[in-house]
């Protein structure tokens, strides 16, 4: 299997598992279940991610794609920090039930296009 073919397994299978992760991680918010925080649900997704991103880099250097050449790409690097800046604020504990709702749906609705423009390409 060639090099790209397994970055690209890799990089599908972290991006899935992140939304996975993401939602489980609100979910249990949602129930009353903050103790989440005190197990290792509370690291795995930084490990996850740390994998989607170096396999993210790494189909850079195996593809002629190039960030901000490609508008797609660069469109999903711009959605990518939206995400991660409204699932911290999502996951901030100390904010209002209403912030964190709004972040949530706001991080879903990120991740979502993020996932459109991964396997659609349109521009």
């Amino acid at each position: 299997m060639s090099s790209y073919l397994i970055l690209k397994s890799i990089h599908m299978i972290a991006a899935y598992l992140t939304v996975v992760l993401f939602s489980l991680r609100l979910l249990l918010d949602a129930v009353g279940r903050p103790n989440w925080r005190d197990t290792p649900l509370r690291w795995i997704p930084h490990a996850n991610d740390t994998v989607l991103l170096v396999a993210a880099v790494s189909l850079l250097f195996v593809t002629p794609w190039m960030p901000f050449v490609n508008g797609w790409l660069t469109a999903k690097i711009f959605l990518l920090v939206g995400y991660i800046v409204a699932g911290v604020f999502a996951m901030k504990a100390t904010l209002s039930l209403q912030v964190r709702v709004l972040a949530s749906v706001l991080a879903l609705v990120q991740i979502t296009a993020i996932f459109h423009l991964a396997i659609n390409k349109p521009f």
